[in-house]
């Protein structure tokens, strides 16, 4: 049942359709009312999202809406993408799915959303299929969640924290220092375990990139910054001496630890590729 200023409201919302996409171009999002579906509850909207990152926001959810998730270019890579949700921990009122092929499988429960974890999950797998849990009062649900897509590894490791680390390779090692989100050079100051992650306080002497502003400079007459750094728990980081050059991505605006070998091993590997001329990119090493 329909609060009364909701009801008051129905015929007007019937006669316009709350539900609109805002485009950039690095982020989609879509915003909609499911009082929209009250007089026709068993459709099911088609919603296409085809960006690297964005967010859903579905107001008083009725019936079901179909989430498309796409990259904005085609490339054969597109394939291999993972895509990670993180629910507000506000959102309510629905049950989401996974839909390959008309066949659903349970991702996550309207009691499982509070906890606003980040679940992660191929491209492949299919759409989202979100479909509202019956309620007398729908005033108060809300179901939001923000999206990303990101390489097959990096949603992997995202949906499994309790994988043990691997070492990364040489190969490895030398690409992520021209892709990932951050490189920087520094030190470890402190590490804090937490419940189902460490987080790692470093030092940056230099940082070569960053996405987002995960490091904070510590001003213009000091060229260092500090930043935290999450990493799975089973790593067994410490802090100590010695400088490392710190690797990884940026996930809903926290920095995951990607590669971090010590700096000296870096260089020296760094110097061999270059010798043979199999760097994928130059680095200032000096």
């Amino acid at each position: 049942m329909l609060t009364p200023v909701l009801a008051s409201l129905l015929p007007l919302l019937l006669l316009f359709r709350i539900s609109f996409c805002q485009y950039s171009s690095d982020q989609c999002s879509w915003k909609g009312s499911g009082l929209t579906h009250e007089g026709h509850a068993r459709d099911v909207e088609q919603v296409y999202l085809r960006c690297s990152q964005g967010s859903l926001e579905w107001l008083y959810p009725t019936g079901a809406i179909i989430v498309n998730l796409r990259p904005n270019t085609v490339s054969p890579a597109a394939a291999r993408l993972s895509v990670c949700i993180k629910p507000s921990s506000d959102s309510r009122g629905t049950n989401i799915y996974l839909d390959r092929n008309g066949k659903l499988r349970l991702l996550l429960r309207e009691q499982d959303q509070v906890q606003g974890k980040v679940l992660c999950f191929s491209i492949q797998e299919g759409a989202l299929f979100i479909e509202a849990v019956p309620h007398m009062d729908i005033s108060r649900r809300i179901t939001a969640f923000q999206y990303e897509l990101v390489s097959e590894r990096v949603g992997l490791e995202a949906q499994s924290m309790s994988a043990p680390c691997q070492p990364c390779s040489d190969a490895e090692m030398l690409l992520a220092v021209c892709t990932n989100d951050f490189v920087a050079r520094g030190s470890i100051m402190k590490v804090e375990q937490e419940e189902e992650h460490s987080s790692v306080t470093v030092d940056i002497s230099r940082l070569y990139r960053q996405k987002t502003r995960v490091f904070v400079s510590g001003g213009v007459r000091v060229r260092r910054w500090t930043g935290r750094i999450k990493m799975p728990p089973q790593c067994g980081v410490k802090s100590g001496d010695g400088e490392f050059l710190f690797t990884g991505t940026v996930r809903f605006g926290e920095a995951w630890m990607g590669c971090a070998p010590r700096y000296k091993d870096f260089v020296r590997l760094y110097h061999e590729a270059q010798q043979r001329g199999t760097n994928p990119c130059q680095v200032d090493t000096d």
